[in-house]
């Protein structure tokens, strides 16, 4: 079996965590087509923070407190930039952390596509897993914000770290999907898949980032692979970070329910034609999509194997 997963980072690394244990247990082959929105030039350098969040937790590298960056991580180079005043200081690189990024700004600046450099560096972190940039080219989530300093648009990142958030969100823009392309493979990826997977990541700026590359997009809705999601909400409460801020400012209830509409079914211009929610959420209606129940927090492997498994099952995949 193949199997596609389009994830973010922290929740979808998890999330793979599980599919790899399925597919260990099976011989399943696993592609992950993971968010580039995220990414920003910090000091000079290109920071892929969903992609490193995937590498490192399914290499071993992950801080496992903190759920990203590296385990053992120093800040000496931080702790001096902010000496020298140097912005942006709310963004920390960590010293571990700062060699990859080095690494991949090489790569970059010497021609190589984002997804060679990936492959390059899961050399070194071997995550068990095919793990593909949704695209090549530079895609960035933006955020359009109402401050004392008027309406404007902001990173992603300045939004989410330096504000935590706490700037109201307008809007959502993904600067340069409109002309970026499928990376290299992931074409092939979801043509060849038996089943597609949206990990339980955040719906706004983790999964939506992805399918905002349309001709992805239209390979995933056009193919004859089914497509199940897996919800990120349980109870009404995101399962991690601040998904129900980003749901409320494109009107969206933090609902399982909510998040399975905005997704839509695939038989009426949507994504999907089956929706995992959790057991407490049991009786979720998303019109035209079939839905399942079952226990949806991840709280280790197994569970989250088995989280995947039924998902498969939902899907006609098992």
């Amino acid at each position: 079996m193949r199997i596609v997963v389009l994830a973010g980072g922290i929740g979808g690394a998890r999330f793979l965590s599980g599919v790899r244990a399925h597919a260990r247990a099976t011989g399943a082959e696993v592609t992950a087509v993971v968010n580039v929105g995220d990414d920003v030039w910090m000091h000079g350098l290109r920071i892929t923070p969903d992609l490193d969040s995937v590498m490192y937790t399914l290499g071993g590298g992950i801080d496992p407190e903190r759920g990203w960056g590296r385990a053992g991580e120093t800040w000496t180079v931080k702790e001096e930039l902010a000496n020298y005043g140097a912005e942006p200081t709310w963004f920390g690189l960590g010293d571990r952390d700062i060699a990859t990024h080095l690494v991949r700004t090489r790569m970059l600046n010497a021609g190589y596509p984002l997804s060679a450099v990936v492959a390059a560096l899961c050399d070194r972190w071997q995550p068990g897993v095919t793990l593909l940039p949704a695209t090549d080219d530079r895609v960035e989530t933006h955020v359009v914000v109402t401050d004392a300093d008027g309406t404007r648009a902001i990173h992603f990142q300045e939004w989410w770290v330096r504000h935590r958030a706490a700037l109201p969100a307008e809007q959502f823009r993904f600067v340069g999907a409109d002309t970026a392309k499928p990376a290299a493979g992931v074409l092939d990826a979801l043509a060849a898949a038996d089943v597609v997977l949206l990990a339980p990541s955040n719906p706004v700026v983790s999964i939506a980032p992805v399918l905002a590359v349309s001709a992805l997009r239209e390979a995933l809705v056009s193919g004859s692979a089914p497509v199940v999601g897996v919800s990120p909400i349980i109870g009404g409460s995101p399962v991690r970070g601040m998904a129900d801020k980003c749901l409320a400012a494109i009107d969206v209830p933090c609902t399982a329910e909510g998040v399975g509409r905005l997704y839509g079914a695939r038989a009426a211009g949507g994504v999907l034609d089956a929706w995992l929610v959790d057991t407490g959420d049991a009786g979720t209606d998303v019109p035209g999509v079939r839905v399942g129940a079952a226990p949806l927090w991840m709280t280790d492997d197994d569970a989250t194997a088995a989280m995947v498994r039924a998902a498969l099952e939902l899907g006609g995949a098992a």
